[in-house]
């Protein structure tokens, strides 16, 4: 605590102007949407300020305490936050403009098959699978080690691939920046409909955000037609693994 020293924010107003902060939070919208607009660029990002500035200032974007509704300390803390500001109105905008979900295929390998997975090994602790074109479900914690003894014995259950190795990734946008999502099972029912199964999901806002971007993946290859019906789930507790299984 001897080294401490005081922090004079009125010092800092230049790099927290409420104007530049909306056109630092415009300017990363518009990287994520730039290539997937429509039309003119300078009309995207006429529409982009507009849209920053009412959030900005709505009463969506939510204060914790008395002690930050002081405009700087506002304004700093919107700084502070702006990849979330950010995430939130590309969401927003991609959700009420989306007319429909197409899915983008990998130029080099568009359909991923697991007979083509190639020889790995490992050194962790690995349950032999019978019902999986994988010879050995590797146990990375005990929910993986559960939920494979589930897909194993359960009549619903035609077969199932742990997602390790397969390359299956889903994007998603967190921070103002693109990450993967890699979900733990494929599942594929008696009756045919094909399920992408996640266990030991936390609630969380990332895992919402992980979640949100599996359901429009979904959404998307049923649009395609071309895939069988798919759907998705979230195991947040063991003895759900059971209650989603049951409901195939």
């Amino acid at each position: 605590m001897s080294q401490t020293v005081p922090i004079d924010l009125e010092k800092m107003p230049e790099g927290f102007r409420l104007q530049r902060l909306t056109f630092l939070a415009t300017r990363k919208c518009f990287a994520g949407m730039a290539g997937s607009f429509i039309g003119r660029e300078e009309l995207l990002l006429k529409q982009l300020i507009k849209h920053v500035e009412t959030f900005i200032g709505s009463d969506t974007l939510e204060i914790p305490s008395l002690f930050h509704q002081e405009p700087l300390r506002k304004r700093i803390l919107i700084g502070l936050n702006i990849d979330l500001i950010v995430q939130h109105v590309s969401q927003y905008l991609r959700q009420e403009n989306r007319t429909a979900l197409e899915p983008i295929f990998d130029e080099d390998e568009p359909i991923g098959r697991t007979g083509d997975m190639r020889t790995w090994y490992t050194t962790k602790p690995t349950i032999v699978a019978t019902k999986s074109h994988i010879s050995h479900v590797v146990g990375d914690a005990g929910w993986e080690g559960y939920a494979a003894n589930v897909l194993e014995k359960s009549d619903k259950v035609r077969s199932y691939v742990k997602n390790d190795h397969l390359g299956f990734e889903i994007y998603y946008l967190w921070n103002g920046s693109k990450r993967r999502y890699v979900p733990d099972f494929i599942v594929e029912a008696s009756n045919s409909c094909l399920l992408v199964l996640e266990i030991k999901g936390q609630k969380s806002p990332q895992n919402d955000a992980k979640h949100a971007a599996l359901e429009e993946w979904v959404a998307a290859v049923n649009e395609e037609k071309r895939f069988g019906s798919w759907s998705w789930a979230v195991a947040y507790e063991p003895h759900e693994v059971d209650d989603i299984i049951i409901a195939l």
